[in-house]
Formats: structure tokens, C-alpha cells, sequence
């Protein structure tokens, strides 16, 4: 068994506090523009350095914005609800990845359409620095001590304050698979694709992995399942058509 106490809060001083999750965020946007500017340099990427400020400047609304409202509107609706401060306290935790991931494809259509550009092409790029952050994300969840396991008697269990028996480390594994998918990418990423097939697969490792952990996390569920394994479900459904459509042959 884990004790887990960690602090969440970093630095604090006056009224401003700089917690780990928020830190994290501001590294995965700081990731994704090194990679981008990398990528310009070596001629890989048809971007000046303005247009890649502005895209992260479209990314980093669209996250936000995505993620905040779809776990305001289908994971925590009565808390939010009933306490409507908190919806604009993101630093607290509480950011969705399905809507994380609705808001980035939104905010790559709307740069795309701007800048006359192929978005799937886009989000091909996208993705490798988009799922590397997504792993930081979940060590942020734990760091948080947000999102917990369910109870277990395995010997890793996690004994996080305010929440009641020793759980799985849901963080941990989530973590873990989403290093896992980054790794596959990066091996796809060597050979030549159609455009949007490194994102669509992607989305599919992700979604599939998401159906599996969740058994293990602690969550309202309907019929068996949770909210984001029917998410999972239908992300499943409609990329495997595309990709079994438009990429049967993958290269």
C-alpha cells in the first residue's frame, strides 16, 4: 500500500498559487510548440513561426473550452451546477478528454480553413506531441490525487487522502497506456501514410484503452459501463469504419 499526500499546490505566495496540474498543461503546450517549430526548420512543416503561435493559440481555447464544458455537462453537472465558480477553476483538476479532443479537432478546422491547409495532415502532426501531453495529463490527475480507482487489495494500491480504501492507481495505468500509444506513433510516423491515418489510429488505441482502464476507475455507470466508456464506444465505432473505409491498405 501507497500513502499518497502529495501536495498539490507547487509554489504558493500572496493569493496565486501555481499547482502541478496547471504546470503541466502550460510543459504539454510548450512541447507541442518546440515540436512544431522543430518541424518548420527541418522544412517538415509548411508553418511560419507566427502561424504556429496562432495555431497554439486556437489549440489551447479549443482544450480548454472542450474540455471544461463537456466535464461540466457530463461528468460533474450537479457540482458544477450548484457551485458555478468552480467551473472556471480549472487549475483544480477536472478537464475531459473526449471534450479535450472535440475542442482541438474544432480549433485545427477553424486554423486549417483560415490558412488553406489539409487539417487531417494536421492533425497527423498534432498528435505525437498531443498524446505525450496526454500522458502528463494523468500523472497530473495523480498529483491532483483526482479521478481515483477503485478499492483494491493488490500490493501497489493507492491510499489517497479524502477518499475512502486503499484504490487502483488509475492515474498510473492511464498514464502508462497513453506512452504506450505515443511509442506506436512514433514508429508509424517513419513510414509514409495517408494523411490522418497516425490520428485516426491514435484515437482508436485511445478509445480502446479508455473502455479497458475504466473498469478499474471509480465512476457513475449505467447499464455496467460509465460515461466514457459509451464515449469510447461510439469513438470506436466511427473510426474503425473510417479506417476500414479510407485506410484499408493504412500506407
Amino acid at each position: 500500500m501507497i500513502n499518497w499526500n502529495i501536495d498539490p499546490v507547487l509554489l504558493s505566495f500572496w493569493n496565486l498559487e501555481i499547482r502541478y496540474y496547471g504546470l503541466i498543461y502550460v510543459i504539454g503546450f510548450l512541447i507541442t510548440f518546440f515540436y512544431l517549430d522543430y518541424l518548420r526548420k527541418k522544412e517538415k512543416l509548411e508553418l511560419r513561426l507566427n502561424q504556429i503561435n496562432d495555431l497554439l493559440f486556437y489549440l489551447i481555447i479549443g482544450v480548454i473550452l472542450g474540455a471544461r464544458i463537456f466535464e461540466v455537462l457530463f461528468w460533474n453537472p450537479r457540482y458544477y451546477f450548484s457551485n458555478p465558480l468552480e467551473i472556471l477553476a480549472i487549475w483544480n483538476g477536472g478537464m475531459s478528454f473526449h471534450g479535450g479532443l472535440i475542442g482541438v479537432i474544432f480549433a485545427a478546422l477553424i486554423f486549417c480553413k483560415k490558412n488553406s491547409l489539409n487539417v487531417l495532415k494536421l492533425l497527423d502532426i498534432l498528435v505525437i506531441p498531443g498524446v505525450f501531453s496526454l500522458a502528463l495529463g494523468r500523472i497530473g490527475n495523480l498529483l491532483n490525487s483526482e479521478i481515483p480507482g477503485t478499492i483494491t487489495n493488490v500490493s501497489w494500491c493507492f491510499n489517497f487522502q479524502n477518499t475512502g480504501g486503499c484504490r487502483h492507481p488509475y492515474q498510473i495505468y492511464a498514464a502508462l497506456k497513453r506512452f504506450l500509444v505515443f511509442g506506436v506513433l512514433l514508429m508509424l510516423n517513419k513510414k509514409e501514410h495517408k494523411n490522418g491515418y497516425l490520428f485516426f489510429i491514435s484515437m482508436l488505441l485511445l478509445a480502446i484503452g479508455r473502455f479497458a482502464l475504466d473498469f478499474f476507475r471509480e465512476d457513475l455507470r449505467y447499464l455496467g459501463l460509465s460515461i466514457g466508456q459509451y464515449f469510447s464506444i461510439a469513438i470506436v465505432s466511427i473510426i474503425a469504419y473510417i479506417l476500414l473505409k479510407y485506410y484499408r491498405k493504412g500506407y
